[in-house]
């Protein structure tokens, strides 16, 4: 049985439906063989009884039975190829497999370029053995063949064109490229994957430094989440502090007014209580006078008429008064203390909320480049004031020409930052922040609108905030040293007085879509009245009273 198998081809026991080794073969009257599934299938599809091979046509369904013989023989003929495929390996991904095989595919050996296929060690016996077959070019196995044809002159694409960056034919290279820098391709493949080396190492070095960006981002909002349970966790402390602060200045309160209205009540029913007995000792009196006026006895009446005027109630009452307890100002006086509470709260929470933005302190230089001419620069660039004398400076574009103001030399387009300038002795300055792109030239009115996000100090006594319109404010104390908050994303611009831990005033949903630089102004010096220079100091939490 072994020996007849081998003298049959492959074709013998395929299914000419499925293609496939047979499957539980069966016989039709015809003498066609079939897989059971596959003509039972075929009759359903097509609703009549008609062989696939010579399509004689069955007026009856014909009774099906497996042919056995065929059916050993299919089973020993899969079983050798099963043998002799496991000497051979089994087509993986990445490899180019074999396009006679049917079921499994096995690797390829060999690629023809004649016949623009790929063929394992058992299919490719026939180009070894067939002589118009041998004559055949065989080449290491490649995918898509068809692709790696040249259309115009049919042969492979082996070469490399680096002028026009393309692949070609020998005859190509020959007669269309003959100037050109022609390399084989795996010459120029060995290049490349050197190149894709240095491309991998630069990916692998992006994607590193995305990973630590990605825990960068993630250990920001950890610290962010952090920050949000603390903030929350003093908003309730704070907040529960205020509840229960009202609820026992309205708890004392209430005490308080009941005391005194019980003692008023007190001092009532006492003097009820006395006048009641007053009342029952005249009432008593009285009905004796009455009695004593309808007698007839001379001498009991005149006896009588004496002890009667004795020892009767000889309290002025025309005198006596309710004493009111006094409730005004008791309300007045709760709310008092509990705004004295609330302010010291709010102090804590002032201290707290500058002592963050203060973790976000820069180091500001002054840019001598935009100074006007008349102000004077210290050293470090730390310190600014007016002159009366102008100095004789290049008018370029970067230098304010008209106004007495200076830039730092720091530029900020995103984030946080924060600096402290101390102004202690000054009459009159601004402060602030200004965009990158603002008019330098002439005169400046500064607001929002043009670039300027400032406050200032005028007269002495009068803080304002240029905010189109201006805002005056209303400060408990003078500041001697102001810091400077700017949260860019969130559009922020903050001052606070840093000794008293206050904020002064906050520009906020502002809009910011340049280079934001501090902004700092000595004003004129008043021929001396204002003199005193502003100095950007360095930022110290212990500063905080």
């Amino acid at each position: 049985m072994s020996a007849a198998t081998c003298l049959l081809s492959e074709d013998n026991f395929l299914c000419s439906i499925c293609l496939d080794v047979f499957n539980t073969p069966v016989t039709i009257p015809c003498g066609h063989n079939f897989c059971q599934n596959c003509i039972t299938e075929n009759w359903r599809i097509n609703r009549k009884c008609q062989c696939p091979m010579c399509k004689k046509l069955y007026d009856k369904r014909p009774e099906l039975h497996v042919n056995i013989f065929i059916s050993e023989m299919a089973a020993q003929f899969r079983e050798s190829v099963v043998k002799k495929g496991s000497k051979q390996l089994c087509a993986k991904p990445g490899d180019v497999s074999c396009d006679a095989c049917t079921g499994i595919k096995l690797k390829a050996i060999k690629s023809c370029l004649v016949c623009l296929a790929s063929y394992c060690e058992t299919h490719l016996e026939r180009h070894q053995t067939v002589s118009v077959l041998k004559r055949h070019k065989l080449i290491d196995p490649l995918e898509n063949l068809e692709d790696r044809m040249c259309t115009k002159h049919d042969e492979l694409m082996e070469l490399f064109c680096k002028t026009d960056h393309m692949c070609v034919c020998q005859f190509c290279a020959e007669l269309d490229h003959g100037s050109h820098d022609v390399v084989l391709l795996k010459e120029e493949c060995q290049g490349k994957k050197v190149e894709l080396g240095k491309t991998e190492a630069e990916f692998q070095q992006m994607i590193q430094k995305r990973q630590l960006k990605i825990q960068e981002l993630k250990q920001s909002a950890k610290l962010s989440m952090e920050a949000a349970d603390k903030e929350t966790a003093d908003g309730v402390q704070v907040f529960t502090a205020l509840v229960q602060s009202v609820e026992t200045g309205l708890a004392d309160l209430m005490e308080m007014i009941r005391k005194k209205q019980k003692t008023t009540a007190k001092q009532a029913e006492d003097l009820i209580k006395e006048l009641d007995l007053e009342m029952s000792e005249l009432r008593k009196r009285n009905a004796e006078v009455e009695q004593l006026s309808h007698s007839e006895d001379h001498f009991h009446l005149l006896r009588k008429f004496h002890s009667l005027k004795t020892s009767l109630p000889t309290k002025d009452w025309t005198k006596v008064s309710l004493r009111q307890p006094l409730f005004g100002g008791t309300v007045a006086r709760a709310v008092s203390q509990l705004k004295e509470t609330l302010g010291r709260e709010m102090a804590k929470l002032l201290e707290a909320e500058l002592r963050r933005v203060q973790q976000y302190a820069v180091n500001i230089t002054l840019d001598p480049d935009t100074a006007h001419r008349k102000l004077i620069l210290s050293d470090d660039g730390k310190e600014v004031n007016h002159s009366n004398i102008e100095k004789n400076l290049p008018d370029n574009i970067e230098r304010f020409s008209y106004c007495v103001i200076v830039l730092g030399k720091q530029s900020f387009s995103s984030g946080r930052f924060y600096y402290e300038v101390e102004v202690r002795g000054k009459t009159k300055w601004d402060l602030g922040v200004a965009s990158g792109s603002v008019n330098r030239k002439g005169e400046i009115t500064s607001s929002p609108e043009t670039g300027y996000w400032t406050l200032q100090l005028r007269n002495g006594n009068e803080y304002v905030a240029l905010a189109d319109p201006d805002v005056l404010l209303s400060l408990k104390s003078q500041p001697l040293k102001v810091g400077v908050f700017v949260d860019y994303e969130e559009g922020l611009v903050t001052f606070y007085d840093v000794d008293a831990a206050d904020i002064i005033y906050s520009f906020s949903s502002c809009s910011f879509t340049d280079k934001l630089y501090p902004f700092f102004s000595p004003c004129f010096n008043d021929y001396g009245d204002n003199s005193a220079p502003l100095r950007i100091s360095a930022v110290c939490t212990t500063d905080i009273i």
